[in-house]
């Protein structure tokens, strides 16, 4: 995504490897065979010292060194530069991209090109052949000047499309700008050398100081397109939140009536947190790979609702806990299947409701709590080595804990409060494959109940899924 266009060069011509005086520094120049140490190589020298000071010239001893001579000449570059008239050079840029969300992809090259166009700001904007001198001159640079030692410049392509078929606009907006340092170390170039050989056998070299304009093409958008569905989800969002406020308002605003009001409207407050009839949920089974959501008032038991599937195949371990990753799985090597093999085998439990398909939920009145980490009868996720390892390990939680949290200090006083809350975490990552469902996800009760068993806080006062 960058091209080079040489501007200008120092050529060495007829080099041989032999020995020959260094180019004059304050490093470089002698007096005697004293000043130059045998075998000693300088990062700036151009080969190694010999140890003898001889003559480069009339006036001035260097010291002498193994390298391709003669040495190259550490003099400024020609000014003005050689190679000044590229600046009448063009150059066309072919830039496609690809929006794989709409499947949209898109060229910058109209579909009737005028080939004998060339980019102009104003009359043509959308022309993809570009002068040289004109790029530099929009990126507020003199060609002349940036030609003696050369330059970086960017050539910025922003795609800011709009994708919908009655307001479709979807063209290039070309920016320039520089991006070497113009006070610390301006210019760019580097050397390369082309070799002979020589009848009698020996190779030499003609070195090439060469500096010139690097051009790097940058490439960046945004593809936008109406949606009908999240627009009616965020009219209704507002509403429901206007509504909300609305409440709020007339609780801390007192009337004529007093108390009264305010404390009818507070009850309704209160019924409108605890109805939630517009709640988001996710819900995942360890029978069925996938995640579904459920957004609509509960009539029955979530474990009965029937939502939208919106991920085929959830990831089953987060990145996140990588640090820790190592250690459990070194323990579920041995395993067959994805959730190992039962730790116990025993009768379900008594209290078992008719929507608990594991036997080891415990019962509820809210349709909210009830979810089972299954969908038909059978094993319970809370029995296996995977989720004794990744959820209730104390190790693992301790060491993903901090890992993502590296200041927290882990107390008597909160510990098991943490790893509670963290084994929550533990359990969405894996059966639900993201991070960002931590607040939405729904676990079963069979696994908030055994998290909490091991994890017990100090009052251990709970109901349903919410502490008192």
């Amino acid at each position: 995504n960058s091209f080079f266009v040489m501007t200008n060069v120092i050529k060495t011509e007829n080099q041989l490897e032999q020995e020959c005086p260094e180019y004059p520094s304050p490093k470089t120049i002698c007096s005697s065979y004293k000043s130059c140490a045998e075998g000693s190589v300088d990062v700036h020298s151009h080969g190694i010292q010999t140890g003898r000071c001889v003559h480069y010239n009339l006036t001035v001893k260097t010291c002498e060194v193994r390298a391709w001579c003669p040495v190259e000449s550490m003099e400024n570059p020609p000014e003005p530069a050689v190679l000044r008239s590229s600046e009448d050079f063009t150059v066309l840029i072919k830039n496609n991209i690809h929006f794989p969300k709409f499947n949209h992809t898109v060229l910058n090259i109209p579909s009737i090109l005028n080939t004998s166009c060339t980019y102009n700001k104003k009359t043509s904007p959308l022309c993809p052949i570009f002068r040289l001198g004109d790029i530099l001159q929009e990126s507020k640079q003199n060609f002349s000047e940036v030609a003696v030692k050369g330059g970086i410049i960017a050539i910025e392509i922003n795609w800011d499309c709009d994708l919908d078929s009655w307001f479709y606009d979807c063209s290039p907006k070309y920016g320039f700008r520089r991006l070497d340092d113009t006070k610390i170390t301006p210019g760019f170039h580097f050397r390369y050398a082309r070799y002979y050989k020589l009848p009698i056998g020996k190779e030499q070299r003609t070195l090439f100081k060469v500096y010139g304009i690097r051009f790097d093409v940058l490439v960046f958008g945004t593809g936008r397109k109406f949606d009908f569905i999240v627009l009616i989800k965020n009219v209704g969002s507002i509403i429901s939140y206007s509504g909300l406020v609305r409440d709020l308002f007339f609780y801390f605003n007192k009337t004529s009536s007093g108390d009264t009001v305010s404390l009818r409207k507070w009850n309704h407050y209160l019924t409108v947190l605890t109805s939630s009839p517009a709640q988001v949920m996710y819900v995942s089974h360890v029978d069925e790979p996938c995640v579904t959501l459920i957004q609509k008032p509960l009539k029955t038991s979530l474990q009965y609702t029937k939502g939208t599937i919106i991920e085929s195949h959830p990831v089953k371990i987060c990145d996140a806990d990588s640090c820790c990753n190592r250690a459990f799985n070194e323990n579920l090597d041995d395993e067959n299947d994805e959730l190992g093999q039962p730790l116990r085998e025993g009768p379900s439990s008594p209290n078992s409701q008719e929507w608990c398909r594991c036997g080891e939920c415990q019962p509820t009145a809210n349709y909210q709590e009830q979810l089972c980490c299954r969908k038909k009868e059978g094993q319970c996720i809370t029995t296996t080595h995977s989720f004794q390892q990744l959820v209730l390990s104390s190790d693992t939680l301790k060491k993903a804990l901090l890992y993502e949290y590296p200041f927290l200090v882990l107390t008597d006083a909160n510990i098991n409060r943490e790893l509670c809350h963290f084994a929550y975490k533990q359990y969405v990552r894996w059966c639900f494959g993201s991070f960002d469902l931590e607040d939405e996800a729904v676990v079963p009760s069979c696994c908030r109940w055994k998290i909490r068993d091991t994890y017990p806080e100090a009052v251990n006062n709970y109901s349903g899924f919410n502490m008192e």
